[in-house]
């Protein structure tokens, strides 16, 4: 069976998208947890959780930050609070913390997410002996490095349907950085970006938030037109992001994936039903982000 999980920006968003039959909600407090839509409290995350739960839906808590001396210190406390109200699992890319949950014998599932690095199935096993019952996979992978991973790993492999593509990290604020220099208030408001001037229409949005500076691929990914493929190699634990995709619009999308699943593992997924759904996508995405298929359909000798 296909597994869909979808970001949150609100409790309300969280319960609507369990509604519309998304499997699985991937929520945080951006403290431990990158690049999400908001940063819920503590109260927040409980209530999502029980909510879910009485729905049989599953609750996924971002704590895949890279950990600093600071912030090590307080996420065994962040930890024992998610074990406490129960939710299904978190993701983790630092090894401390990995550390922190099998010294104290935790009863946390946690799944390996250590972004652009998760490119092996070698890698994903030898966390998968550690404990992983997962493993996030990198964004930047074809389609035959996915099919490959797909076959050796020996955990289910999460891949990106729909969303946002993170390209590049740093701790520091660059952008509150370059506003102080220039002795300008930062405009909340105002979408940010880079361009390459070879690519003038190349924007490449920066996020900023407490774990530095994020920027991203001028479009988001959209691979409603190969998620037969995907099934059909063993891939089924789906991702949708709605960073840059916000409210409603994110939920109707959601909900024409949860369409897709339900058609796909029934058996009934046709090019007319594939391109309907896609076209009501298009639709409802964000007219500002370009939408294509990543790096699914290159040649591995060309981004190596």
């Amino acid at each position: 069976m296909i597994e869909l999980i979808a970001t949150a920006e609100s409790v309300d968003q969280a319960k609507a998208l369990v509604d519309a039959g998304i499997h699985t909600l991937y929520i945080g407090e951006d403290t431990f947890g990158l690049r999400l839509p908001t940063s819920f409290s503590r109260e927040d995350i409980q209530e999502i959780t029980q909510y879910a739960h009485a729905q049989q839906k599953y609750v996924c808590v971002a704590v895949n930050a890279i950990m600093h001396n600071d912030r090590i210190k307080k996420v065994q406390d962040y930890l024992a609070f998610l074990e406490n109200i129960g939710v299904d699992a978190i993701t983790v890319g630092d090894p401390g913390v990995i550390h922190l949950l099998q010294k104290n014998q935790m009863t946390l599932p946690y799944i390996y997410d250590a972004q652009t690095l998760v490119t092996s199935a070698n890698q994903i096993n030898f966390w998968a002996k550690r404990g992983a019952t997962g493993a996030v996979l990198a964004r930047e992978l074809t389609y035959e490095e996915l099919t490959l991973i797909g076959e050796q790993a020996t955990v289910p492999v999460e891949m990106l349907v729909y969303g946002a593509t993170c390209i590049h990290q740093s701790k520091r604020p660059v952008v509150g950085n370059y506003f102080n220099f220039i002795e300008n208030e930062k405009p909340e408001e105002k979408q940010l970006y880079l361009s390459e001037p070879k690519k003038p229409e190349s924007h490449y949005p920066i996020y900023e938030d407490i774990n530095g500076t994020h920027i991203f691929a001028s479009n988001d990914i959209n691979l409603m037109p190969f998620l037969d493929q995907l099934a059909e190699s063993g891939l089924k634990r789906w991702k949708l992001d709605g960073l840059f995709t916000r409210g409603d619009q994110f939920v109707e999308i959601a909900r024409l994936f949860v369409e897709a699943a339900d058609m796909i593992d029934k058996g009934m997924w046709t090019a007319e039903k594939m391109e309907a759904l896609n076209a009501q996508l298009v639709a409802l995405h964000p007219t500002e982000r370009g939408l294509d298929e990543g790096f699914f359909l290159k040649d591995p000798a060309d981004v190596k």
